[in-house]
């Protein structure tokens, strides 16, 4: 393995720091306070490429692997996480079309997609199904050439404001062999959203239940075989749990880049901060948990792309260590600003908030121990 970037790497490292650090960060914490969706800013990136990582170059994509991915997320979440992680569950979608659609819903999104023209969204969870997902209660009865779609998703980033729905709903029986996707498009009939829900963190992008009511949708709007939603859904889960381990460790990043400028300008005692050995002891920590972090994020999105039988376990193995480590360096980065790391103006406090949310979405990190374990032991 090699654990320098190669200069392609580098080139795209440096034009999503740019782009996050001139279009994002000077407005992160406006957009945050005021509850705004950028979605000006979200369609300039994927002019840059950044709508379709992963799709294919045939549909409008930038054709690259999953180490990429992760590269761009974490420079993004520099800039903002909650933008960051938005970004990362539209590219999902569009990785999904191409991976498992018809030609005909190829043409018809994917160019859509990657210019940001239309923008999508990730419908797994129900109020009665987190966790235990293959649960899920939203039924698709088919009716002739159609399908009518009744139930209700949530936690949905994106909805009211995306164009495109990727919706896993139940076509047969109990269990994940019940499950199929569809692909909804914002204007179908009997579709509607609730209220933006009000958050901790990741108030750069609206969060809200997804209503059906006799949703009538052509049997062409199926994503996959009958009965395979649900293997969909999870295979496009191991790439967003990298995905969002990206976005915690851009964001703990630029805590911890706050921390140590603030650390060189405040004096106390009659010294800088970094003066003192108790506290470089911390910042030393910090930067080996960074460090430790991004080396493993790299090997998971490698075996990925590498299609390595072990992709699945190395994927919840760095969500979990990824998005715990990302939290708790954000959280001391706070905790060296004293007082003024509380303080909004200060950046760090939302980057704290942003982030806590990354340990419960896209699998809790209980169930990517759940999930490690269970490799361990079949194995043994």
């Amino acid at each position: 393995m090699d654990f320098e970037l190669n200069d392609e790497h580098r080139a795209i490292v440096e034009m999503a720091e740019a782009f996050a650090s001139e279009a994002i960060a000077p407005h992160a914490l406006d957009w945050d306070r005021d509850r705004v969706f950028p979605v000006a800013v979200i369609r300039r990136a994927a002019e840059l490429g950044l709508g379709g990582i992963m799709v294919s170059e045939r549909f409008g994509g930038s054709g690259l692997g999953r180490i990429e991915s992760v590269l761009v997320y974490e420079a993004l979440a520099k800039g903002c996480p909650a933008i960051s992680a938005y970004l990362s569950i539209h590219n999902m979608v569009g990785t999904m079309i191409d991976r498992f659609g018809t030609d005909a819903q190829k043409q018809t999104y994917l160019p859509q997609l990657c210019s940001g023209a239309m923008l999508s969204s990730y419908c797994l969870t129900e109020p009665g199904s987190g966790s235990d997902a293959a649960a899920l209660q939203t039924r698709a009865e088919k009716e002739g050439d159609f399908y009518v779609l009744t139930g209700q998703k949530m936690f949905i980033s994106g909805a009211g404001a995306t164009d495109l729905y990727v919706v896993m709903a139940r076509t047969g029986g109990p269990g994940p062999k019940g499950i199929s996707a569809f692909l909804i498009e914002k204007d179908a009939p009997g579709l509607s959203f609730g209220a933006n829900e009000k958050k901790m963190g990741w108030n750069a992008q609206p969060t809200r239940t997804v209503q059906m009511d006799q949703v009538r949708v052509p049997a062409s709007a199926m994503l996959g075989a009958e009965g395979t939603g649900f293997k969909l859904a999870m295979a496009a889960l191991d790439g967003g749990r990298t995905s969002i381990a990206a976005c915690s460790l851009g964001g703990a990043q630029a805590a911890f880049d706050k921390a140590l400028a603030y650390m060189g300008e405040r004096k106390a005692f009659g010294q800088k901060l970094t003066e003192f050995q108790a506290l470089q002891f911390a910042l030393a920590e910090m930067a080996t948990e960074l460090e430790v972090s991004r080396t493993f994020l790299w090997r998971a999105a490698t075996a990925l792309d590498q299609k390595s039988p072990r992709a699945g376990q190395l994927c919840a193995m760095a969500k979990k260590h990824v998005t715990d480590a990302g939290f708790d360096v954000a959280n001391r980065a706070l905790q060296l600003h004293g007082g003024y790391g509380y303080l909004a103006d200060y950046g760090v406090e939302k980057i704290v908030r942003d982030l806590r949310v990354h340990q419960i979405l896209e699998g809790t990190n209980e169930i990517m121990r759940l999930i490690i374990a269970r490799v361990l032991i079949a194995e043994a």
